[in-house]
């Protein structure tokens, strides 16, 4: 049975960057697309970004477009998610997912999940 295992997660100020790993263990996960999603206190849980299996095609909520990047490495079978000039709004717990193609991400038809990590954006 595969499973996600985030990292990276913590607390920093605003205006820091940040990078979560996402590590597939147990497995492998194929040609899976992937996906940050993240959920707040008191909010539901909303997507961050997706991308193909390939790296390619990635896509992001408007908050994140312009400071988070998605990225893949599938020799080593992980998953990142670099978040660049971070504000207070980004705290959550952030999830990595894996479906069959990225609209599968982007609908939130999930086969894999992670179980989460925190990040804190405070002063």
């Amino acid at each position: 049975q595969v499973q996600l295992k985030e990292s990276g997660g913590g607390l920093v100020a605003p205006g820091d960057s940040m990078r979560l790993s996402c590590q597939a263990v147990g497995g492998t996960l194929g040609r899976s697309a992937m996906g940050w999603f993240r959920q707040a206190p008191g909010k539901e849980r909303e997507i961050v970004a997706a991308v193909a299996w390939h790296g390619s095609g990635a896509s992001y909520v408007d908050a994140a477009k312009g400071r988070f990047i998605i990225s893949v490495d599938n020799a080593k079978g992980a998953t990142y998610l670099q978040m660049n000039y971070l504000q207070p709004e980004d705290t959550a717990v952030y999830f990595c997912a894996a479906a069959p193609t990225a609209a599968n991400v982007r609908n939130s038809e999930i086969q894999y999940w992670g179980r989460g990590t925190q990040v804190t954006v405070s002063s």
